[in-house]
């Protein structure tokens, strides 16, 4: 409550100065109120696209007496409603834990499935070469352990951002059936896949540093496409062996190797190139907790990436056993994180754009 109300120290000033008014939705919406609940600081900091203009401009920063620093007290805000919306919410006491959520996704699980194949395969199979012939993957773990493993995880994971989700939906003081509007659902996905409110004044973020710049947005970009290029390889591939009765691993030349690839590329640039900006940001606007969340999100993201490429070039080799089982407990460590970790703030932003399109048409 303390820093809730911090939030609302911050926007009666920003309310009352109105220089950052044309940098992005934060601060418009924020003229909409005139009167400030919890919910609705809740709402503006998820608004929030963290580019830093306003810290830059802001005639109040530090060391004004004023001391108003819009980026980080957002951040910190946002971190906190994602710790108050997790579900279960025992399990919200991963957030911001990065070396136990890192340890469990890279080492963890990784040794889990190594144990298991080197258990139920024959040590023959498992350490020989292979060639790419339909099926060679559960030949080293089977179909049937992938599915119901990752099935089970999946519904989980999509239960957990569900109630998450509907209780950010209920906080913000929308009703359960007014997130159904197609003309905000498609402004705000228009505003989302452009990334919009990452041009900050329309030069880009003040990030890392006070020179705008578009090199954070890009590097969302990549990020952003990669993971829709992989995900849409998946489903590709699902429909493959369950329709077409065909079995993994695919040709090069096959739709789902070739989404993959170019998804994987993204997935391995841009979150280095976000790493990279978050590691020369100014710490004056950063919330550190937040930041170690990011920093675990993007880390297995681009582990993701690279170990699912080296699959790739690796599948007709001895070492293809050894990478996909580290391959599958990394994405699987990727899955059991994604309702306590970073990935929640998409879909948080998403009804935040959701409902800041409502409030336009209004």
């Amino acid at each position: 409550m303390e820093l809730l109300e911090e939030g609302k120290r911050v926007f009666q000033i920003c309310n009352a100065c109105r220089y950052c008014e044309g940098f992005c939705a934060v601060f418009p919406a924020l003229e909409r109120r005139l009167e400030l609940s919890p919910g609705d600081v809740n709402y503006l900091a998820n608004l929030c696209h963290d580019c830093g203009e306003c810290y830059y401009s802001c005639p109040y920063a530090p060391p004004h007496e004023f001391d108003v620093n819009v980026p980080r007290v957002l951040a910190e805000v946002r971190r906190e409603s994602y710790r108050r919306f997790a579900w279960p919410g025992f399990l919200s006491r991963w957030l911001g834990r990065t070396g136990p959520a890192l340890t469990l996704a890279i080492l963890g699980l990784p040794m889990v499935f190594l144990i298991g194949a080197l258990l139920f395969t024959d040590p023959a199979v498992f350490f020989s070469a292979h060639s790419v012939a339909e099926g060679s993957f559960y030949a080293i773990v089977p179909h049937t352990v992938m599915v119901s493993s990752f099935g089970l995880v999946g519904v989980c994971v999509l239960l957990a951002l569900a109630v998450g989700f509907a209780a950010f939906w209920r906080d913000v003081g929308e009703g359960r059936g007014t997130l159904f509007s197609l003309p905000a659902l498609s402004r705000a996905a228009w505003d989302a896949l452009r990334l919009r409110y990452l041009n900050g004044g329309g030069e880009g973020c003040a990030y890392p540093e006070e020179i705008p710049s578009q090199a954070r947005r890009r590097f969302h970009h990549l990020t952003f496409y990669g993971f829709a290029l992989c995900f849409a390889a998946t489903t590709v591939a699902a429909f493959y062996h369950n329709v077409l009765g065909w079995e993994a691993p695919y040709p090069f030349w096959s739709v789902p190797v070739l989404l993959g690839s170019v998804g994987g590329v993204g997935l391995l640039v841009g979150p280095v190139g976000l790493l990279w900006l978050k590691l020369d940001r100014n710490p004056e606007t950063a919330d550190q907790g937040q930041t170690s969340m990011d920093v675990a999100f993007l880390v297995l993201l681009f582990l993701t990436s690279l170990t699912g490429m080296l699959l790739l070039v690796l599948r007709e080799t001895a070492a293809m056993s050894i990478t996909l089982v580290v391959h599958l407990g990394i994405v699987m460590g990727l899955f059991l994180t994604l309702p306590y970790g970073k990935f929640v703030h998409g879909f948080y932003r998403f009804g935040a754009l959701v409902r800041n399109a409502k409030e336009q048409r209004r």
